[in-house]
């Protein structure tokens, strides 16, 4: 009987330190938008948001022709904007973070 209690016991804390450590992660999130240049056609947008993707740290990158942006979600722990400007770059798309409105 002990031993079932325990079993329950550290199945439960290993899931509740499973919801905890998700919820951690969201927190540390940050997300910027790219003005990016050199797009001219509705190809580009796949390849920098491959390169965007390949960086270690990016949650999610969209990348919108008409308005020639990056939308990057990011763990700043892992990945900088210049990692993610690099990335772009190299793809032969420079990028540079957008100015917002104040």
């Amino acid at each position: 009987m002990v031993r079932k209690q325990f079993i329950s016991f550290v199945a439960a804390t290993l899931l509740l330190g499973m919801f905890w450590t998700q919820g951690a992660v969201a927190a540390v999130e940050r997300s910027v938008t790219l003005a990016v240049q050199h797009m001219t056609c509705a190809t580009c947008p796949l390849v920098v948001r491959k390169a965007l993707q390949q960086v270690n740290g990016v949650r999610s990158a969209r990348v919108d022709y008409q308005s020639k942006t990056a939308a990057v979600v990011f763990d700043p722990a892992v990945a900088s904007v210049s990692d993610l400007t690099a990335a772009t770059t190299r793809a032969g798309y420079p990028s540079k973070p957008k100015e917002q409105a104040q």
